[in-house]
């Protein structure tokens, strides 16, 4: 459902996926512990090295560009990797400070589809989604939030109570995401009640060559529908993986055989072009 009445990025701007020329959700004085989240992410890594990619989720029957997937860039090499990046944010109080700011540069070039922004679970405890000026309130389009399934939620109960107040806002759904990556408890699906469920790479590698495999995905696609979720499988490389994510019943799929994360938003290749063998190689 389109979300007419919420801002857009006006006629002229400049498109851009850094924070140095994006268009702010905010002006209005921080309060004393914003200021001090921002001077200690200014300490290892400046606004002007962050950056945000798009990537497609696709209707895997269609070949529909159901929405995009923002995922953030830094120019530091010692933290090209988002989990680096994070860990360091984590590591000096500032992790909630950093993802609103990767909110503010990519939500803003999201528009006109459903965008899904990754949401660290250290952002809930400190409470930074449930600030009223949030970038993700001024999307067009509906917003989906992925929570990482592999990693506990400390302070469980408050962390529920913050997504449930952010996802009571009108087109904010909640996405488990990398279920079968490491650690999976099934019941935090049953608890969260999340919108989509994306099936992590692991799940999905090999999946061709694997009968076993195969009936573990499908049973987990019908519990999730069971459950009133939506399927994503994530990080599909390769044409034989394709053919069995969609012999599975999955809904959607997302990976570099359709398009790679890059900016402005990608075009997808649908029907998959021609198989090569730079696909795996390239991933990363």
């Amino acid at each position: 459902m389109k979300r007419s009445q919420r801002q857009t990025v006006p006629a002229g701007t400049p498109r851009t996926n850094r924070l140095s020329d994006a268009p702010s959700a905010v002006n209005a004085a921080f309060d004393e512990d914003a200021h001090d989240s921002l001077t200690a992410l200014r300490s290892f890594v400046a606004p002007e090295d962050l950056s945000v990619v798009f990537q497609p989720i696709i209707d895997i029957t269609s070949g529909r560009t159901f929405a995009y997937e923002a995922l953030v860039r830094c120019r530091v090499v010692e933290y090209k990797n988002p989990i680096r990046l994070f860990e360091k944010a984590v590591e000096l109080g500032c992790a909630g400070r950093l993802g609103r700011m990767i909110r503010e540069i990519g939500v803003p070039h999201g528009s006109g589809k459903p965008l899904f922004v990754n949401i660290h679970p250290k952002e809930l405890s400190e409470g930074w989604l449930v600030r009223p000026d949030d970038p993700i309130l001024s999307h067009d389009d509906d917003v989906y939030l992925e929570v990482t399934e592999s990693v506990p939620l400390s302070h469980y109960e408050l962390c529920m109570s913050v997504l449930k107040e952010v996802v009571s806002h009108v087109g904010v759904h909640l996405v488990v995401d990398d279920l079968g990556a490491g650690y999976s408890n099934l019941k935090r699906i049953s608890d969260l009640e999340p919108k989509v469920v994306k099936l992590d790479r692991d799940l999905i590698m090999g999946l061709d060559r694997s009968r076993r495999q195969q009936e573990l995905v499908t049973a987990v696609v019908d519990l999730c529908r069971r459950l009133g979720a939506t399927v994503v499988a994530e990080g599909i490389e390769t044409h034989d993986e394709y053919s069995a994510v969609l012999d599975t019943g999955t809904e959607y799929g997302q990976g570099f055989l359709f398009a790679r994360p890059s900016f402005p938003p990608p075009e997808v290749s649908f029907p998959p072009a021609a198989e090569t063998t730079s696909v795996r190689k390239i991933r990363g």
